[in-house]
């Protein structure tokens, strides 16, 4: 039983039709462009887009919602995480997050695209291809010049990056300043409100919360979970709560019950085999390096709730995955954003 001392209780405000609105527009998917800005350090000849889509072939009906872009997210990290290889749709990610998101830059060529990830071992056809998906599935918009085809981020996208990025740059993996709060959300949901359930679960997952009972889910801290319930419009539905656990309550089994532990233990533990040898092979290509290990942390520690360190087994493999991840990315900062910024040609959003 888990026995508790309610410290307050939150509700989910609701959202006003107009912010939904906001967050349902989609970006039309491919429009023409001022001329683009290309990098004068490297002057590539054109490439015509082979296959090219339709202006208007990716635009959703209806739009894309945050909750929609972080569902294709979620899927690829799920794919990703089937193998060492990240999948092109991974990658893709930690190129736009790294340095487009990051450096501000506008919509980039598709040809220098096809550049930087042959550096991570993906092939022009594979890049092509999920260029197209991912426009078509509402994570990426596009822009056309000429011959040349631009691929920027959608505002939905961008939002999540940003989360992301945090993940990756602000929040460790080992959570050692653990004050004992717990943040409780317990939901109601119609029988038929099927996919409604399951955004909602899996944005609660990557917020670290765990299934503690059935409709009810638990995470570690002070955890502010009123925006992500209001943008899914499930305000109505859902009461967040946070409290601190009863001396009569044993967290270290309650933590076994609610969360995988063996299972984000072995994701770490199989970053850290992997990663722990570099420098090694492709040690002579920073940026290939660069992408690979941002876009398999992310997915490691895409699922780890951050538990509290008192509760973790000593030997912890989130530590020394850690130590690694920093390690490389110090060490490949520098020359990566080199290279990006020779090889990455951009052209500026077009404002409506």
């Amino acid at each position: 039983m888990f026995a508790l001392s309610v410290l307050r209780t939150r509700e989910a405000p609701t959202t006003s039709k107009g912010a939904a609105s906001a967050n349902e527009a989609q970006p039309k998917g491919s429009s023409v462009c001022a001329a683009p800005h290309e990098n004068p350090r490297r002057r590539r000849p054109d490439i015509a887009v082979t296959s090219p889509v339709p202006p208007d072939a990716g635009d959703p009906p209806g739009g894309r919602t945050l909750s929609d872009v972080h569902d294709e997210i979620t899927k690829a990290a799920e794919e990703t995480s089937a193998g060492p290889q990240p999948r092109p749709q991974s990658l893709m990610f930690a190129l736009f997050g790294s340095y487009v998101l990051e450096e501000g830059l506008g919509h980039v060529y598709s040809g220098s695209i096809i550049d930087v990830l042959a550096r991570a071992g993906v092939g022009e056809h594979a890049v092509r291809s999920t260029l197209t998906r991912m426009v078509n599935r509402g994570l990426l918009q596009r822009q056309r010049h000429g011959r040349r085809m631009y691929f920027g981020l959608t505002p939905q996208t961008a939002e999540i990056l940003m989360d992301g990025k945090r993940r990756l740059w602000q929040t460790g993996a080992v959570n050692e300043e653990w004050d004992g709060t717990w943040t409780l959300l317990g939901f109601s949901l119609p029988e038929s409100w099927q996919r409604q359930r399951h955004d909602l679960r899996s944005r609660l997952t990557w917020s670290g919360f765990g299934a503690l009972y059935s409709g009810l889910w638990i995470a570690p801290g002070d955890i502010d979970a009123s925006a992500l319930v209001s943008e899914l419009g499930l305000a109505a539905h859902v009461k967040i709560f946070h409290a601190r656990a009863d001396d009569a309550t044993d967290i270290g089994l309650m933590i076994r019950d609610t969360w995988d532990l063996a299972g984000v233990g072995a994701r770490y533990a199989e970053f850290e085999q992997r990663w722990s040898g570099w420098p090694g092979t492709g040690a002579d290509d920073p940026l290939g390096v660069r992408l690979r290990v941002i876009s398999e942390w992310l997915d490691t520690i895409r699922t780890d709730p951050r538990l509290p360190a008192g509760h973790l087994p000593p030997d912890w493999p989130a530590r020394a995955a850690q130590e690694t991840f920093h390690r490389i990315a110090r060490q490949t900062d520098a020359p990566a954003r080199q290279m990006a910024g020779e090889l990455l040609e951009t052209a500026p959003v077009q404002v409506p």
